[in-house]
């Protein structure tokens, strides 16, 4: 029996890939291109929409350790991210094109997964994963109102525009990283003095922005804000946030400036860069307007603006059991940031947890999630944790079970171990001969 996959992000793509390698046959629909929606620019499957950065690599920065917890369970998202990163200091960063183009090949060919191009407006019977995304479309979104019957949350999330290399005026940037602890080149940093700050803070509390005609108020997820949401904190709110010039001085000069637009590659080239931090909400003109107000981005070129869109998640206390199965209907199961987690990689963590418990259940087997010393378990314990004010929330060490700063690497050591013996122990209990590597 196939097991359909409903979104062909990145969580999509890692479930159904995990039902594949399992001996599982999945059945993965994707509504591009036949539907359309209001960021992608491509059909690839797993395509990014909005940073290129999949956060820091250092296994005692959460986000690090997550990547390591994804690279022992064999998540393919994680392998092809790793083959097309490109320079990005102590983060993984990945070419967006090659990143998308070559997880779309690995799928494609693979016999056990059968792609459809097709938009699902209700679910289909069977077992049933739910990886649709920020971008659900409305008519599945009134499904699974339907059948969690807890209502579905919303709020919106902001891109930041990419620009052309080329069009940036050089004599009035400089290359570095902060306090020198990454390649120079990683990062195009473009000094302000605190005259130019303060007039390019008072364009962004000025500019006109996109209106949200569908929902009056809107619920920003922290992680993500907007810039001229952040201006409007208060007149220094960016000099501390996503233009603080700490660790970082001018090689003409040897002064720290007063604040900083930092920009980040887009692609291997380096053709394409990316206002790093500063996702808007403005109009295109507007973008165009104010950003130029930076002296090294006079003549900039825009290649893409900066946007508005939304996200779709359930209240998953409500809503799902730690199998990640709805309450309402165990037969569906979600995956990705509909659960309530927000970030590419604990999306395509979600989706691998959701592939694998799926598996099992099919077959008539026992799920049983990794422990909560684990990135997987923890994120799993707070989506099923009842919580009255359930946000989205990012992989972070507060949520491990028995964490300290003072054991931060005993933690770690803890959690590598504890989800290698979760991999044994899962596929042995899933499979009648466990083939696969541990």
């Amino acid at each position: 029996m196939e097991i359909s996959v409903i979104g062909g992000g990145l969580a999509g793509v890692e479930a159904a890939y995990q039902i594949a390698r399992l001996g599982g046959n999945a059945t993965l629909y994707e509504m591009r291109p036949r539907a359309k929606t209001p960021v992608h620019k491509s059909d690839l499957l797993g395509e990014l929409v909005c940073s290129n950065s999949l956060k820091s690599m250092d296994i005692l920065n959460a986000h690090g350790l997550l990547k390591e917890e994804l690279r022992r369970l064999d998540s393919i998202v994680i392998k092809i991210a790793d083959e097309t990163a490109i320079p990005g200091g102590r983060a993984l960063v990945v070419d967006r094109d090659r990143f998308a183009a070559r997880l779309t090949e690995e799928v494609e060919k693979n016999p056990a997964i059968h792609v459809v191009r097709q938009e699902i407006t209700s679910i289909p019977g069977g077992t049933v994963i739910i990886a649709s995304g920020p971008l659900t479309s409305d008519p599945l979104a009134d499904e699974i109102i339907r059948l969690t019957n807890a209502g579905n949350l919303h709020f919106y999330d902001a891109i930041s525009p990419i620009v052309d290399a080329e069009s940036i005026d050089r004599e009035k940037a400089f290359y570095a990283s902060r306090y020198g602890k990454s390649e120079a080149g990683d990062y195009l940093n473009c000094p302000l003095t605190r005259e130019e700050y303060d007039a390019f803070h008072d364009a962004l509390i000025s500019a006109e922005k996109m209106e949200l005609k569908d929902f009056e108020n809107t619920a920003y997820f922290e992680g993500c804000l907007p810039v001229e949401v952040l201006a409007e904190r208060g007149k220094k709110t960016l000099a501390f946030g996503p233009m603080k010039p700490v660790g970082l001085y001018d090689p003409r000069d040897g002064k720290r400036p007063y604040a900083v637009v930092q920009l980040r590659k887009e692609n291997a080239s380096g053709n394409m860069l990316n206002l790093v931090g500063f996702q808007t909400k403005m109009k295109y003109p507007e973008q165009e307007r104010v950003f130029r107000m930076v002296p090294a981005l006079k003549n900039t070129v825009f290649l893409r603006y900066g946007s508005i869109h939304r996200n779709t998640y359930v209240n998953a206390p409500l809503c799902l059991n730690e199998k990640l199965q709805l309450r309402a209907a165990e037969r569906v199961f979600l995956a990705g940031q509909i659960t309530g987690v927000e970030g590419y990689l604990e999306s395509t963590l979600m989706g691998l947890m959701a592939g694998i418990s799926a598996f099992v259940s099919d077959r008539g087997k026992t799920f049983f999630p990794p422990p909560a010393s684990t990135c997987a378990g923890a994120l799993i314990r707070y989506l099923t944790t009842e919580n009255k004010h359930f946000q989205p929330m990012n992989i972070n060490f507060g949520l491990f079970e028995g964490y300290s700063k003072k054991t931060k690497e005993a933690s770690v050591e803890r959690c590598l171990a504890d989800i290698r013996t979760w991999k044994i122990h899962i596929l042995s209990s899933a499979l009648e001969k466990n083939t696969l590597s541990c």
